[in-house]
């Protein structure tokens, strides 16, 4: 309770977080839960619930962490300091606010800051990182979560977001503030006066646009295919309109509930795409228009979900493995067909991603590499290509539904996968199919992949502390077969140990070390188990191959039941 009431009482906090906080005075469980740990720093920076409290997103949190990246540039000296940094921010609540605030608290040492007049996609910031070189970037999102969050994520001088080392040094120079009036902030007026702070815009827009439209692979597709798009009130909006405008495309329908910025998501409580209600007014509009295909972006727009129309009309949610199977096919079948197809070619996917656009990458001859997840990881095997010579990145992906190609934005970005997508569709459609039938030929010429991603949301301290019994416990008790078949392999990544089952062989893993487990079937199934990095969940990811769609569900059902039943039984 002591840093309750040192935050309720000192007037060096607003009035407003004084009276926040004396409005909870006899709720125990929330104050606890407010106050019980400090908001945690790591490669994905700040994430939390907006509110008073050290356990969520507020200007004294954000100040620290402004703080503690500006004393991590300073460190690595003047040129750094020089350089500057870049700030974005999405529509929600406090969003601008976060974002002025970082910039002042860089400005007060000495750091030149490029701050967005208006709201703009994340990869966007990622893009702007790289082209003004500058030392760092900020974003201020909080993704896909529902309103009453928000956060700060960081980016590095390569434009993808900070690496585990860097969180580090970060994380330390936040623990050093013991006092928050400590942390100097400049007067905005000064950071003005003094050239610290330069507002940046339409002349970034544009540079952003061209790189992303010569990524276009094809013309000679049909523009008027009939398509309905939805920003979920986000950041979206005006940049993927704008480039399918240019590339000639003129059927984009936008949903108009969900077409402008809304920091409370009025039309969908939880704006994630990854789930199937967040179309609920695309596919109104759609059954309207007769729409061939909806497209929904998150609200920082970097990435996207699809749900596409079939013979009877009824609209398919496509899942990310399915849309990254689409979009391997096409850039990878596209680039061979025009002869630009690099003979050293590489695709990027997380080790928690399906393997159907690895099967079509390899007909190709297109290698596959796996990373964590997070595009930090995945974008991080770009610049190891850069640096060695020996592959050239064509795409890169996530389950998450998380794509990028080119090699001039470091993070997933939908603005850049959006065009792709509408392309690949436009494409198919004069060859006279849907997307739906392109992903069935898919399945009929590599196999039935299917899959399904559970996640268990368990909040608060209790949630916490079960989250990691569940992690624990299933890595010392987890079945070594499943529906009569056995478990060939096993892999331990928090340990980086691949365990051979039959043999008991133990071999190294090559990939950093993360809380994650992976189990392989000797039917090519596979399950892996892991703690969200940023949401309080337990997510379970689990794949089957089958001669069939069905042998495929019933596999996917029987894995559910036992892996799902181990876990929860897991107290």
């Amino acid at each position: 309770m002591d840093k309750y009431n040192y935050w309720k009482t000192n007037k060096f906090f607003s009035e407003e977080t004084r009276e926040e906080l004396k409005s909870i005075e006899n709720d125990e469980k929330e104050i606890e839960d407010r106050f019980y740990k400090e908001l945690e720093f790591g490669t994905a920076g700040l994430r939390g619930k907006i509110g008073a409290g050290t356990n969520r997103m507020n200007t004294y949190i954000i100040s620290r962490a402004a703080n503690g990246l500006a004393e991590y540039i300073e460190s690595k000296g003047k040129s750094y300091t020089e350089r500057g940094v870049a700030i974005a921010y999405d529509c929600r609540h406090f969003s601008k606010e976060f974002a002025m605030t970082s910039a002042l608290v860089l400005a007060a040492h000495n750091i030149k800051v490029y701050l967005f007049e208006s709201l703009r996609p994340t990869p966007v910031l990622s893009f702007t990182v790289r082209h003004l070189n500058t030392a760092a970037g900020i974003v201020v999102t909080a993704s896909h979560n529902p309103k009453i969050y928000n956060g700060f994520k960081v980016y590095w001088e390569d434009g993808a977001q900070i690496l585990q080392e860097t969180a580090d040094s970060i994380t330390e120079n936040i623990l050093k503030v013991k006092d928050f009036q400590d942390i100097k902030i400049m007067d905005e007026k000064e950071a003005f006066k003094k050239g610290l702070i330069t507002y940046i815009g339409s002349e970034i827009d544009d540079k952003y646009v061209e790189k992303v439209k010569s990524l276009s692979l094809r013309d000679n597709i049909d523009k008027k295919i009939n398509i309905v798009y939805t920003p979920l009130n986000g950041t979206g909006n005006i940049l993927v309109r704008r480039v399918l405008k240019e590339r000639g495309f003129t059927n984009i329908n936008v949903v108009p509930e969900q077409e402008h910025p809304d920091a409370d998501f009025t039309t969908v409580p939880y704006p994630n795409p990854e789930d199937s209600r967040a179309f609920e007014y695309a596919e109104k509009l759609g059954h309207k228009i007769n729409a061939e295909l909806l497209f929904a972006t998150d609200p920082d727009c970097d990435r996207l979900a699809i749900m596409v129309r079939n013979n009877d009309g009824k609209y398919i949610a496509f899942n990310g493995n399915q849309t990254g199977a689409i979009l391997v096919k096409y850039i990878i079948e596209s680039m061979n067909e025009l002869n630009i197809l690099p003979s050293n070619g590489a695709i990027v996917k997380s080790i928690v991603t399906g393997d159907l656009g690895k099967a079509i990458a390899s007909k190709y001859g297109v290698k596959t590499f796996e990373t964590l997840t997070g595009f930090k990881n995945i974008c991080g095997k770009e610049d190891d290509f850069e640096r060695t010579g020996e592959n050239q990145f064509i795409f890169g992906y996530e389950e998450s539904i998380g794509y990028v190609a080119g090699t001039f934005v470091r993070d997933k970005d939908a603005v850049i996968s959006s065009m792709l997508l509408c392309e690949a569709a436009a494409y198919y459609k004069k060859l006279g199919k849907n997307l739906n039938e392109v992903l069935e030929d898919i399945y009929k010429e590599y196999g039935y992949y299917k899959e399904n991603l559970i996640s268990l949301v368990l909040e608060g301290i209790e949630g916490s502390n079960r989250i990691k019994r569940m992690m624990e416990g299933y890595r010392k008790d987890f079945p070594y077969e499943i529906n009569g078949v056995k478990l060939k392999q096993y892999i331990d990544y928090k340990y980086s140990k691949i365990t051979d089952i039959k043999s008991g062989n133990v071999s190294k893993c090559d990939i950093p070390v993360s809380n994650v487990l992976k189990f392989i079937l000797e039917d090519g199934s596979w399950y892996a188990v892991r703690p969200s990095g940023t949401e309080p969940k337990i997510k379970l990811y689990m794949y089957s191959i089958g001669k069939n769609s069905s042998e495929a569900e019933e596999k996917l059902s029987v894995m559910k039941d036992i892996i799902l039943g181990k876990l929860q039984s897991i107290k």
